[in-house]
Order: structure tokens, then sequence, then C-alpha cells
């Protein structure tokens, strides 16, 4: 199915009686009689993530866009999809915040929120409210791990993400001796747990594991004594404004083992900020290559002539605003609680997957992608499917 048919198809099988009463508690008229439907979007839009969080708002509304041109009817009512979006600095408590003002706006769903560390602390927020939530991009398993039914991911979690990384670390990349450093984050830390465990398993010797936080950009000292038990590997578990400086310090310190890290690495950012020092550095991310993605070229045309090159998470935003679309117009409802039990049966044919979810609201069957710079270019080295 094309994006095109994707997204005429959630548009196509209402019912035109029984338009649910209690739908106008979270939408409202606009000016031309379709019933406004807010969904909240929240990412850092400000800060050194702020290019990730515009890639995601800007999935979310290409999304939104689509669905309102083609025209969408549920409940036998034209609805008219309205994107609020907020900025979360990546900050857990202004993720509290923000994760309120969207109860109190009374949005219809929420797509976000970009990291691990906002997302769990807003998700207890918005399953007091009863809202329904999808986050494209954070991978923490504790996330799903809480028992919300109204928490969704459309990616693979860190414990596949960690698991493929430990055993690649081994045995593709023959490390013996590995230093591990996390920047504390739900994200980091959690991935470099996953990763410690996965690489221990596969018969890695973690000499020393490290801490640091999501703001530094001196790593002199941790990389000094990880110099001194010279490990073949340096794995790290953060994202790409630490990673990025941490690699050119490791050239200037003269430590000259690989570089491994996951999906907050693996961006143009990363590349841009570490220069020459990219160069042989290696990431996974969740999925399969944007160029094997089931709808992933057509995705790639219509969003870079919008919005200019993807950052990274981009395609899974538009994803998940298409899925939460496609299960109200299963439900004939926009109210929360009418439409969540149609989330648990999703089957849906995306840009970036064939999405279905399992009990805790985890993608099923999701991939994960290593890839290395080579001459400037993210180039793929292996995909693992259905980990």
């Amino acid at each position: 199915m094309s994006l095109l048919a994707a997204a005429v198809a959630v548009t196509g099988c209402s019912k035109k009686d029984d338009a649910p009463k209690t739908d106008a508690a979270t939408a409202t008229a606009s000016s031309n009689g379709a019933m406004v439907v807010k969904i909240g979007h929240a990412s850092p839009l400000t800060g050194p993530q702020a290019h990730l969080g515009k890639d995601n708002e800007n999935g979310v509304r290409m999304a939104i866009e689509e669905l309102n041109a083609k025209g969408v009817t549920i409940g036998g009512q034209k609805v008219q999809f309205e994107l609020e979006s907020e900025d979360d600095q990546a900050d857990p408590r202004i993720a509290t915040t923000v994760a309120q003002k969207f109860v109190d706006d009374k949005v219809s769903g929420i797509i976000g929120h970009l990291n691990s560390g906002t997302t769990i602390p807003a998700s207890g927020i918005y399953h007091q409210a009863g809202l329904v939530q999808i986050s494209p991009s954070a991978t923490n398993p504790k996330y799903t791990q809480q028992g919300y039914k109204g928490a969704f991911r459309v990616m693979a979690n860190d414990v596949q993400q960690g698991k493929v990384l430990g055993e690649f670390a081994v045995k593709d990349m023959a490390a013996k001796k590995i230093a591990i450093i996390d920047d504390r984050t739900a994200y980091g830390q959690g991935l470099a747990d996953e990763f410690e465990k996965a690489a221990k398993a596969a018969g890695g010797n973690i000499v020393v594991h490290e801490f640091t936080n999501d703001k530094a950009s001196d790593f002199t000292a941790i990389l000094t004594k990880i110099k001194g038990v010279a490990p073949d590997l340096v794995f790290y578990g953060g994202m790409d404004g630490q990673g990025a400086p941490m690699v050119k310090q490791m050239q200037t310190l003269g430590l000259k083992a690989q570089f491994l890290g996951g999906d907050g690495i693996h961006t143009a950012e990363f590349m841009k900020l570490a220069g020459a020092a990219a160069e042989g550095v290696t990431a996974s991310l969740p999925g399969v290559p944007l160029e094997q993605m089931p709808h992933g070229a057509d995705f790639k045309q219509k969003f870079e002539g919008k919005y200019g090159k993807i950052q990274l998470y981009a395609p899974y935003c538009y994803d998940a605003m298409m899925v939460m679309a496609e299960a109200m117009q299963r439900a004939n409802s926009t109210e929360p609680a009418k439409y969540l039990p149609e989330m648990a049966k999703t089957n849906y044919s995306g840009v970036t997957a064939n999405i279905k979810f399992d009990d805790k609201g985890d993608l099923q069957g999701g991939s994960i992608t290593v890839y290395r710079v080579v001459k400037g270019e993210w180039q793929v080295l292996k995909t693992v499917t259905g980990q």
C-alpha cells in the first residue's frame, strides 16, 4: 500500500450511525463544521536535541496534514486533526508539566515523548487521565512494563537493541575487553545495562563502566581512566551531543579503541559535530534501513521535499499518528476509552513496518540494524529481525 493509499484507508470504513455523544469532551467544532480532534506531541524543540525534536514534530505534522487533506470521517462526522506541540526540553520535570497541560487541554491522544527519560514519567499522568500514548522513539523497556494499557511504541525496545549490540561487539567486532560509558538517563543507562548483559553473555569482559550526564562536554578524566585499562572497544549509552565530543577526545588522547553506540548517536548531527573522528564509529538503529522500509522511498521523497533531511525518528512519528487515527476510525470514536481497545488490535502496513502490538504495547517482531560511518556516510553492516 502506498503512503497515499494508507492515508485514504484511514478514512474509509466509518459507521455513520452511532456517533459517540461523549466525543465532545475531547473535541470541538471547527469553522467548517468538522469536529476538531487535538493530538498532543512532545519532544525537545529547543536545546541540544532540538534537531531530533523538530524531526519528530514534522513527522506527526505530515501525517496530520495528509489525513486532513483526504478527509476523515469518524462516527459519521467529518474530523479535522489539530497538532498541539510542546517543548519538553528533554527534561523529565518539564515533561510532566507538559503532560498535565495535554490532559487539561483535552487532547484525544499523544504522540511522544522523544526520550525515555521524559516518556516514562509523563506516561503515569496519561495513564491516570485514561489517555492513549504512542512513543515513536522511547526505547527503554520500563515504559511498557508499567502495566499501562494506553502505552504503546512503534519501534523495537532496548532489550532487543542492547542484545544485538552486545552480541555484535563480541562476535562481529571481536571485542574482548570492553569499556562502557553511559549518561545516567533512562535511555542511556537502560541501553548500556542491556548491552552489558548481552556482551557478558556472549563472552566479553567488561573492564570498566563509567558514568557522565547528558549535559557534559569534557570527558577527559573518564577517557584517561579508560585508556589505562586498554579496552578493545568503548560503548556509549547516550545521545549525539555527548557522543561526538567523546570520540574527538578519544582521538586527542590516543585512545585507539573501537567506538560503539545506539540510536542516540546514529544521526547526521553526530557526524557534523564529530567531523573526521566519526569515521569508523558503529551504531544501531531500531528498524530496517529507510530504503528497505515498506514505504520508505515514498516517505523520504515527501518528507524531505517539505522539511529537509530526515534526522532520525520522523518515519516512526508518521506511523504513530496514522496508527492512532486508524484505531479511532475502527472504533468509530475519538474518545480514548473507546478507541483504546482497537489499538491493541492494530495490524497496520506503515512506512517503517507492518505494525502489530504485543500485550504490553511493544512492537511485535521489531528489527535492529547496525551501521558504521564509512567515508562520511552511515553504511549498513547487519540487520537482525524479530528479536
